[in-house]
Order: C-alpha cells, then sequence, then structure tokens
C-alpha cells in the first residue's frame, strides 16, 4: 500500500462512515478496485476508525459533556454490541464481497424514497433503542450505520437535526468498539507509519468536513439524494465487478 492509496481510502472511510451511504461498502469496492485488502491490514483499520472518531469527539465535544445524551446513547448501543459479539464474524463472512454489497446498497437506496415522518418528537428511551436495534442491522457490509439510524429515527417523528446528532454521537461508541476489538487483535504493525498517519489525517479532515455538511443539509433536505447515490453508485459498481 501506497501513501496515495491511504490518503484515497481515508479519504473514502471520512465520507462515508457519515454520509448514510455505507462506509464498509465503498471501503470493499475500492479495495477490490486497487487490488488491496484492507481487513487484512488491521492496523491501517484502526487508523482509520481513530480518524473518524477523533472528528467526531471535536465536533460534539459540547454534547459529549451534557449527561442527559449518555443513558440514552448506552441504551441505543446494547443491541448492536449484542448482534456484534455474536455473529459478526458469520456475518462479515456471508456479506463481505463486492456484488453482496453493491446489491444491499441499492435494496437501502430504495428505502430512503419512503416518505420521511419527521415532527419534532422528543428523543425517549423506546425511541433510543430502536434506533439502536437499526444500528445492529449496519454490521451488514452495504446497510450504512448512519444510514439505518438516521432512517429509523426520521420514521419515528424525531427533528431531522437531532436525529442526526444522536446518530453521530451513538456512531462514536460504535466505531470506537470496532477500533478497540481490532487493537486487541494487533500484535505487530504490518503498514509503516508515514502510511498510518496519512490513512488517520485524511479520515480525520474528511471526517470533520462531512459532519459538518450533513448538520446543515439535513436541517432542509431528506434522505432521498442518498437514495439516488446508492442506487446509482450500486449499479455502477456491479457493472465494474461484471
Amino acid at each position: 500500500m501506497s501513501i496515495v492509496h491511504a490518503i484515497i481510502l481515508g479519504i473514502v472511510q471520512g465520507i462515508t462512515e457519515f454520509l448514510p451511504i455505507s462506509s464498509s461498502g465503498h471501503l470493499i469496492i475500492v479495495e477490490t478496485l486497487l487490488g488491496l485488502q484492507v481487513e487484512e491490514l488491521k492496523d491501517f483499520d484502526i487508523a482509520l476508525h481513530v480518524g473518524t472518531l477523533l472528528a467526531i469527539l471535536i465536533y460534539f465535544r459540547r454534547d459529549l459533556l451534557n449527561v442527559k445524551w449518555w443513558p440514552l446513547l448506552i441504551l441505543g448501543s446494547v443491541p448492536a454490541a449484542f448482534i456484534g459479539f455474536l455473529f459478526e464474524d458469520q456475518i462479515d463472512a456471508l456479506f463481505r464481497n463486492g456484488i453482496s454489497v453493491t446489491l444491499i446498497m441499492i435494496g437501502v437506496g430504495l428505502l430512503f424514497f419512503i416518505p420521511q415522518r419527521t415532527n419534532n418528537k422528543p428523543l425517549t428511551p423506546l425511541r433510543a433503542l430502536l434506533i439502536g436495534c437499526a444500528q445492529a442491522f449496519a454490521i451488514i457490509p452495504g446497510v450504512s450505520r448512519s444510514g439505518s439510524t438516521l432512517f429509523t429515527a426520521m420514521q419515528l417523528g424525531m427533528n431531522r437535526e437531532e436525529a442526526a446528532r444522536f446518530s453521530f454521537l451513538l456512531g462514536a461508541i460504535a466505531i470506537a468498539g470496532a477500533g478497540l476489538l481490532k487493537a486487541l487483535d494487533v500484535e505487530a504493525l504490518t503498514v509503516e507509519i508515514p502510511i498510518l498517519a496519512a490513512g488517520f489525517v485524511s479520515a480525520f479532515v474528511s471526517g470533520l468536513l462531512v459532519v459538518h455538511f450533513l448538520l446543515r443539509f439535513l436541517k432542509k433536505h431528506g434522505l432521498q439524494v442518498f437514495g439516488v447515490y446508492r442506487i446509482l453508485a450500486g449499479l455502477l459498481f456491479l457493472w465494474i465487478l461484471y
């Protein structure tokens, strides 16, 4: 892997981690096109996760200091932690290939055309748990963690901006947990420090910019435009793979 590859993958991670278009799906496709196996380079994968995690921690630092969020965030994190602990390896083995990812991307993209019922309902423990259940589906590559949580929160009647804020904060816990599990498996560095740094910085900067963009975008728009992108990108990826 070169520094250019690291920067490309870092930008892909930073953009797709937060936009509802599936980071794992895009990374699998880009890895396939570049002839890389990033999943085997656990230290590089951790660098990308830390970059996007730092972007969330900095952007939402005031929210994270507000204790009212923490009981809801912990409750919302339980389903994904439970499903991930029991079934992540089996799900990854079953769905981690280009064809499956693109078909799932297209399918979820079609769901985004269902009218969104946003009417400023508050975030309650029940809604936090249901959004957490939706996040558990994002263990399947191609679904999108932010896409599943945003879609569910809006269907539950939450304000788009608050839905996005909770989705990002919930994602911080998921990203930190995934990064920690991968770190426990790392016995020695397999990627050079400059390449790790390039991936980290590009993921951090692109992630910070995308978080700011999406919060502003969702004030006036729904998820339909991302549905269009997912369908078109999925069809393009299928054509390229074949």
